[in-house]
């Protein structure tokens, strides 16, 4: 677990607000009664709790940075399409399982229950395959 004097350049507030979330399926739960937006933005986490809304890539940041603040080790993955829009995830790791979190109009391609061994090209995968089918 991360230490909890680290703020993060956060406010108080902020980080009370991210910590509430707890774990991973708290972090989806929140970006899922988010609205989704179509702007062309790049809003910080900051921003995106203050306007409670995002798209994914927003959403994948914003989720990376709760991940943070509740002490799991985040990565940002960007999945890269050939005829659509690229679908950016947040991959975390429970007990050498990847799982990952997302924002997305497709349901098939948001949150992950950590389950995926080894390799976080499993996960990946099945997030691609959900946004293609």
């Amino acid at each position: 677990m991360s230490n909890k004097r680290e703020t993060w350049g956060l406010t108080p507030t902020e980080l009370r607000k991210l910590r509430s979330l707890k774990d991973p399926h708290g972090i989806q739960r929140l970006l899922n009664d988010m609205p989704y937006h179509l702007a062309d933005t790049a809003w910080s986490p900051r921003r995106v709790l203050r306007e409670n809304t995002s798209h994914c890539y927003e959403g994948a940041l914003f989720a990376v940075a709760a991940l943070r603040v509740n002490g799991y080790p985040p990565l940002l993955l960007d999945l890269e399409a050939e005829h659509d829009t690229d679908h950016v995830i947040a991959v975390y790791r429970v007990d050498g399982h990847w799982g990952a979190i997302a924002k997305s109009n497709y349901t098939g391609c948001r949150y992950r229950e950590p389950v995926y061994l080894a390799y976080a090209t499993d996960l990946a995968r099945s997030v691609k395959a959900a946004a293609s089918a």
